[in-house]
C-alpha cells in the first residue's frame, strides 16, 4: 500500500463517523426515556421543541404534582412549540406569545449547536431559562427566548413551561384533606420536575448534566431564588443567574397553607373566596370534584398582571409557604446559610416592569417615607430633576 493511499483511507476513517453523523436524520433524531425525537435543523442550530417533560395537568391532575409522561412508539415531532399554560395575554407583554395557551402545556424545548453535536461524546453547558410575567403570565414560545444564539455559542439550552396563575398556586381544604401532594406550589413543581428531566436527559442533546446553570427574569428570577432555598434541588443544577428576581423584601410576606394571620389570610381562605366566587361550597372531595371540573376559562377568569390587584381576594398571588417546595422566603433561608450553596450571579434588567408613572420628583419618592429627602440625595445628587432617568433606577434596584 503506498503512503499516499494509506493517508487516504485513514482520513475516510476518520471523516467516516463525522459523515454519518452529520446526516440530517442522524442529527435531528435523539432517545430520550419516554421516546424517541425528532428535532429540526436552521444552519448550524438543532432545535427540539414541544417536548412533554410531565402527563397533562388537566382532569385529576389538575393541583397535583406534575405526573410522569406516558411513553409514545415511533418517532415524535418536535419542530413546534407546545401551548403555553392557561392566561389571559396582554397586548402590552413585551413578550408576547407565540402559540395559544391552554391547560395542556407542560412542554420544554432544545436548542443545542450542530456542529459540536457530531461528535458524539462531546458534552456542553446547559442553560436553563424560567421566564417571567408576575406568576400569572408568560410562557417559553416568545420568539424573544428562542435559544439559537446560545447554540451557536457552544450551550446547550433549555426552556420550559410551568403552570401559573390559580393553575400553578392554589390551596384549598379540599385538596389538603385528599392529602395527594405538597400543596400550593404547582408551578414550582413543574420547574422542579423540568430539572430532573434535564438531569436525566440532557446528555442525549449533549449537554453536560453537571454542568447547569439556571436562570430567569421577574417572576422567573423570583423562581430561581426559590430553586436554590429548597431542599428539593440539591444536586439539579450547579449555578444560578437571578435577574430581576426581587432579592430583598419584594415578594412580601407569603400566605400559609392552612393558618390565618392578621393582614394575611392563608392560601387556603383564598382558595375558599375563589371557590365561592365561582358557586362551590364546602371543603370535601365533592367540593375538589366541582373545582376540577371546573372550565379552564372559569378557573382563569379575567387574572394576568393588569388584575392582579383587583383578584387579590381569590388568587394567592404566586409561591406559598408549604414549608416543602417553599421552606421560607429567600431572606429566611440565605439569613439561615441553608441554601443551595452554588455561585450565583444576581442583577436587575431595566424596566422590567415597564416605565416610571411617576410625574414629579415628590411623587416618585413618596414610598420613600421620612427617608425620601435621603433617598432623593442618593439617587440624584446633581439634582437633575429628570423624573424618568431617576425613576428607572429607583425601579432596578427595587428589583435586587
Amino acid at each position: 500500500m503506498t503512503p499516499s493511499l494509506k493517508k487516504l483511507m485513514t482520513l475516510g476513517l476518520l471523516m467516516a463517523p463525522l459523515g454519518t453523523f452529520a446526516q440530517p436524520g442522524a442529527l435531528t433524531e435523539v432517545s430520550i426515556d419516554s421516546g424517541r425525537l425528532k428535532g429540526g435543523q436552521s444552519g448550524d442550530v438543532i432545535s427540539f421543541k414541544g417536548i412533554p417533560f410531565a402527563a397533562p395537568p388537566v382532569g385529576e391532575n389538575r393541583w397535583r404534582a406534575p405526573q410522569h409522561v406516558k411513553p409514545w412508539r415511533g418517532v415524535r415531532e418536535a419542530t413546534a412549540y407546545g401551548a403555553d399554560c392557561m392566561q389571559k395575554p396582554m397586548a402590552s407583554d413585551a413578550a408576547p406569545l407565540g402559540v395559544e395557551p391552554s391547560e395542556y402545556c407542560l412542554y420544554l424545548n432544545v436548542w443545542r449547536p450542530a456542529q459540536e453535536t457530531a461528535n458524539r461524546k462531546a458534552t456542553l453547558p446547559v442553560v436553563v431559562w424560567i421566564y417571567g410575567g408576575g406568576y400569572v403570565n408568560g410562557g417559553a414560545s416568545p420568539l424573544v427566548y428562542d435559544g439559537s444564539a446560545f447554540a451557536r455559542d457552544g450551550v446547550v439550552f433549555v426552556s420550559f413551561n410551568y403552570r401559573i396563575g390559580r393553575f400553578g398556586f392554589f390551596a384549598h381544604p379540599a385538596l389538603t384533606a385528599a392529602k395527594e401532594d405538597p400543596l400550593g406550589n404547582y408551578g414550582y413543581m413543574d420547574q422542579i420536575a423540568a430539572l430532573q428531566w434535564v438531569k436525566r436527559n440532557i446528555r442525549q442533546f449533549g449537554g453536560d448534566p453537571d454542568n447547569v446553570t439556571v436562570m430567569g427574569e421577574s417572576a422567573g428570577g423570583g423562581s430561581v431564588l426559590n430553586i436554590t432555598t429548597t431542599p428539593l434541588t440539591r444536586g439539579l443544577f450547579d449555578r444560578a443567574i437571578v435577574m430581576s428576581g426581587g432579592g430583598r423584601s419584594l415578594m412580601g410576606e407569603l400566605h400559609e397553607v392552612s393558618r390565618d394571620l392578621p393582614g394575611n389570610p392563608s392560601a387556603e381562605t383564598i382558595g375558599k373566596n375563589f371557590a365561592r366566587s365561582v358557586g362551590i361550597e364546602g371543603t370535601g372531595p365533592e367540593a375538589l370534584k366541582a373545582l376540577r371540573e371546573l372550565p379552564a376559562s372559569r378557573v382563569l377568569g379575567d387574572l394576568n398582571m393588569m388584575t392582579m390587584g383587583s383578584n387579590a381576594s381569590t388568587y394567592v398571588g404566586g409561591p406559598v409557604l408549604d414549608g416543602r417546595v417553599v421552606v421560607g422566603t429567600p431572606e429566611q433561608v440565605y439569613s439561615a446559610g441553608q441554601e443551595n450553596k452554588v455561585p450565583m450571579l444576581i442583577g436587575s434588567t431595566s424596566a422590567d416592569l415597564g416605565f416610571n408613572t411617576a410625574k414629579t420628583m415628590e411623587e416618585l419618592f413618596a414610598p420613600f417615607g421620612r427617608e425620601a429627602e435621603r433617598a432623593r440625595q442618593l439617587y440624584d445628587p446633581e439634582n437633575t430633576g429628570d423624573v424618568q432617568a431617576v425613576g428607572a433606577a429607583v425601579a432596578m434596584d427595587r428589583f435586587c
